[in-house]
């Protein structure tokens, strides 16, 4: 069998990638190697693996566990909080369950209380974020990752040196390198393959639990895929951003379905995108902590105000990747995310000249035939 038959393979084991990892998490706490559980995009993970420990996902991307989390959760609750705290509730998730240690966030209220409830299941630090992008701000969350750090070394009964650190960020540098490199694949038009391929590859690669694995899957399916370009290359439609909300418990009725209605998704700024991966830690910095925070601090999020950042990167991705529409996801009662969609809509209509389409979904399917009405209008306009 040629490369090119081999290739939709490669990317359904990315889509599998989150199941296939549930076993080996299980090898890896029987071979004594700690895991260290997450919930945001602010994780700075290069601390956990200066210790050579396993990070893990843990947000929910499914409906089936809320029904549970709402005996103790409000039902009017963001859907990725609710599956999040059921799969822990209910010990459905193998790295909920094997996770020596769950570090959350203070991105939003919902998390933050999220987070109690949590403790009382595992281990839980919390690291207090900052909502405001400045110098004051940078100081506030390199405290936090040294916290991070002091925690881990006290919990695990070791010592993090700075070196193991540097070495850790020099090799995270590698995968968003690489993970920034595929996506600039789909520069190209017509694209060499779909959004949900794409998209396949990027959720995936946060499940593989070795980072040498990561970077080299990543760089061979990369170079796979320019090698054989033009057999690969697919019909393009109007070129679609996503932006918003993490897409993991929504993307077959959003992504799937504006390319079934003839789009092509170029492109992801979200939590599952670019944001996580468009710029690099100062690696000679020296204080490699301050780079850390300056790092992870930069990031743009709807939780940040003013949220500069996001609008930048936006700006940048649209001109890059020719965007002709933008589409915006909001999961239900994410308030920062839904009040900040009138800034996003407006700066893309008026700055970019492009349109934009707000969809506020959950993870149901209840909503899918009303979304891809709107979806099919919306790539008919343009």
């Amino acid at each position: 069998m040629n490369s090119q038959n081999n290739l939709p393979e490669k990317f359904a084991e990315f889509a599998g990638q989150r199941q296939a990892s549930f076993l080996k998490v299980k090898e890896i706490k029987e071979r004594g190697i700690p895991v260290i559980g997450s919930y945001c995009t602010y994780f700075p993970k290069e601390i956990a693996m200066a210790m050579e420990a396993i990070t893990v996902g843990l947000c929910g991307t499914s409906e089936e566990p809320i029904q549970e989390a709402q005996k103790d959760l409000p039902k009017n609750l963001c859907p990725l909080i609710q599956s999040s705290y059921g799969f822990a509730k209910t010990d459905t998730c193998p790295y909920f369950y094997f996770s020596d240690l769950v570090v959350g966030e203070t991105t939003c209220d919902g998390k933050k209380k999220m987070f109690e409830f949590l403790g009382r299941i595992k281990d839980v630090h919390v690291m207090h974020l900052p909502n405001v992008q400045d110098e004051a701000g940078k100081v506030l969350w390199k405290r936090e990752i040294l916290r991070l750090k002091e925690r881990l070394e006290e919990k695990f009964g070791i010592s993090i040196s700075d070196e193991s650190v540097r070495l850790a960020v020099r090799k995270n540098n590698q995968i968003r390198k690489a993970l920034k490199e595929f996506c600039g694949l789909m520069k190209q038009d017509p694209v060499p393959m779909s959004g949900y391929e794409l998209f396949q590859v990027l959720y995936g690669s946060w499940f593989k639990l070795y980072t040498d694995e990561i970077l080299t899957e990543v760089q061979n399916l990369t170079e796979r895929i320019r090698k054989e370009t033009q057999s690969r290359r697919t019909t393009s439609g109007p070129r679609i951003l996503i932006t918003g909300c993490p897409i993991g418990g929504v993307v077959d009725k959003v992504v799937k379905t504006a390319e079934t209605c003839g789009a092509t998704v170029a492109a992801f700024e979200n939590c599952n995108g670019m944001k996580a991966f468009d710029r690099l830690v100062d690696e000679e910095a020296e204080d490699i902590y301050e780079a850390l925070a300056d790092y992870y601090l930069q990031i743009g999020c709807s939780v940040m105000s003013p949220d500069r950042n996001r609008m930048a990167l936006l700006k940048e991705m649209i001109r890059e990747y020719r965007i002709d529409g933008v589409i915006e996801v909001v999961l239900t009662a994410c308030h920062t995310y839904m009040i900040e969609s009138g800034v996003v809509g407006q700066m893309v209509r008026e700055e970019c000249q492009v349109p934009y389409l707000c969809l506020e979904t959950d993870y149901s399917t209840a909503d899918k035939g009303q979304l891809k009405t709107r979806m099919e209008a919306f790539v008919e306009m343009l």
